[in-house]
């Protein structure tokens, strides 16, 4: 029997954020980081200001182990925070900005931060809640150039770039255990308070690294490579902005930061600097296409991965048509998030137009090291007949290990050892994924299941239709009904049959069950969001109630 013997001066390396940085910093040191158009600063600067970072906030006493919440846009400074914070072997916490305050400080309890960096846009919310905070020591403020700071009484202890200034460039990162946690944020659940999820510098890093490949290997389209311009549509606080930042680091590519997501502002960057990838929820990638500027502005060297909810059919076609190589990616706070995504497979070009669309929409391929199951109630594995559908279970190694200080919720989320995401889905004979809905928004009509993200697809296909949303109501004959509810493109007359004859005519080709045709369709002016974009359906079920 072989034994494993280690050389007593060889390094074990282990896997933390810092390693990250070898590659860019080697070779990428004059490539360009730009902030809303009017910051540049160069990879060797980034280099300097984490270092800075580092040193500023150890003189106000985070140490291994301290954690530190952010409150900013999109920005150089928050990309330093993802790399400085964790790389002293404290905890960083992503605040989301969009919950109410009372949430909001609920979190940052919760999570026990002590030192707290908040964009003077952010100053009124903390101003209102600043004596509810626990354990935060230490004010840091982020002053925006042209920004005026509004009256307040939060007693800073120093300005972010006064900070780094006046710290030494240098700073000697220390290894640890590769499992210690680097970031904590919150899932905005649909009932009750926010759930905190973490996750470790080694989950981290091999989600970067996975990613990073499956990005790498398709034949042509739907891919992230070295010559990409790199700029995120997705919050930054939300699930480290898909975890792309830590991906367009190593790769040493252009990366655009926008701040704060104004529709003119955003076309006006991605022409000016020439971004080529991005990722977002549907919502933003619609708002672009139809703001007035994004209509003239030329996408089409552009690609984008949608996720948070299902990509439509309809949105996909629209993306399309302007030069946009769109696809869906599928994951969630839980998993950090990526678990598939849904690439063109080789010989995709082959197949005619509307298969291409489809298999753009789709929840994808699974991607490496990633163990996917679609299972019953018992957890035994259905058929991968593309027909059979039951819950998404998973296993990866970046997925959440539980929910902060919360072990009844957290025994719930990994029953049987595999991770539940309560999305129901089917798997085709290929692998391909296809999400039909989630758990909650599943609607049983007439004793069948109907799809309501199904429903939404073939609704968004229909010509004068710019957005929908599909929920069940309670019906006394039928159990539940769905009920769609529409927003119209500008000036185009829809009525309610028309979409009522739309679904039909799927059903009538046996695309749909006859169930899944809405009985009511109401027209709105917008359909209401959750704090990341997505359509907020627990809200819309109340309010039709």
């Amino acid at each position: 029997m072989s034994e494993h013997v280690q050389t007593a001066s060889a390094y074990a390396y282990p896997l933390l954020i810092k390693q990250l940085l070898h590659t860019p910093f080697a070779q990428a040191q004059d490539q360009e980081i730009v902030y809303r158009g009017q910051v540049r600063m160069t990879y060797a600067t980034l280099r300097e200001r984490i270092a800075q970072l580092a040193n500023g906030l150890s003189q106000h006493g985070v140490q291994h182990g301290t954690t530190v919440a952010v409150m900013d846009w999109d920005s150089h400074r928050y990309l330093e925070s993802y790399f400085a914070v964790p790389m002293m072997g404290a905890v960083l916490q992503t605040v989301n900005v969009r919950l109410s305050p009372a949430e909001i400080a609920w979190t940052i309890n919760h999570a026990g931060a002590e030192v707290l960096l908040v964009h003077t846009d952010f100053i009124p919310v903390v101003e209102q809640i600043k004596d509810q905070l626990e354990k935060v020591r230490t004010f840091i403020w982020i002053d925006e150039p042209g920004s005026e700071a509004p009256a307040h009484s939060i007693a800073f202890a120093n300005e972010y770039e006064a900070m780094l200034a006046a710290s030494s460039t240098s700073y000697e990162f220390p290894d640890f255990d590769e499992n210690t946690r680097a970031t904590t944020f919150y899932t905005t659940g649909t009932t009750g308070l926010p759930k905190g999820v973490y996750f470790s510098h080694r989950q981290l890093v091999l989600h970067t690294l996975t990613l990073m490949a499956a990005l790498a290997s398709p034949v042509s389209g739907q891919r992230f490579h070295r010559g990409d311009v790199y700029m995120p549509l997705t919050p930054m606080f939300h699930v480290h902005a898909w975890g792309m930042p830590y991906i367009a680091t190593v790769m040493g590519v252009k990366q655009v930061y926008p701040g704060r997501y104004a529709p003119e502002r955003l076309v006006k960057l991605i022409e000016d600097e020439g971004v080529t990838f991005s990722h977002c929820v549907g919502t933003i990638l619609h708002m672009l296409l139809t703001c007035p500027q994004g209509k003239a502005t030329d996408f089409s060297k552009w690609k984008v991965i949608i996720g948070g909810s299902a990509l439509p059919i309809g949105l996909a076609q629209a993306a399309l048509e302007r030069g946009i190589d769109v696809f869906a990616g599928y994951g969630m706070s839980e998993t950090c998030p990526v678990l598939s995504l849904a690439q063109l497979p080789p010989g995709a070009e082959a197949l005619d137009a509307d298969e291409q669309v489809r298999l753009r929409c789709k929840t994808g391929f699974p991607v490496p090291l990633v163990d996917l199951r679609v299972v019953d109630d018992s957890m035994a594995d259905l058929a991968r007949d593309g027909k059979a559908t039951g819950e998404i279970v998973a296993r990866a190694p970046w997925l959440t290990q539980g929910y902060l200080n919360n072990p009844d919720a957290s025994a719930q989320l990994w029953a049987g050892g595999y991770l539940h995401t309560q999305d129901i889905a089917s798997i085709d004979p290929t692998g391909n994924v296809q999400i039909t809905d989630r758990l909650k928004d599943v609607i049983k009509s007439g004793g069948e299941w109907v799809s309501s993200v199904e429903v939404e697809s073939l609704i968004s296909q229909h010509e004068g239709v710019s957005e929908v949303a599909v929920i069940g109501i309670k019906d006394e004959k039928w159990g539940e009904r769905p009920v769609a509810l529409v927003v119209l493109k500008e000036g185009a007359a829809v009525n309610e049959d028309e979409i009522k004859r739309h679904v039909l005519s799927f059903s009538e080709s046996g695309k749909i069950s006859k169930y899944a045709v809405p009985q009511v369709v109401r027209f709105v002016e917008a359909l209401p969001r959750t704090s990341v974009g997505k359509i907020n359906k627990k809200g819309l079920r109340e309010q039709f109630v």
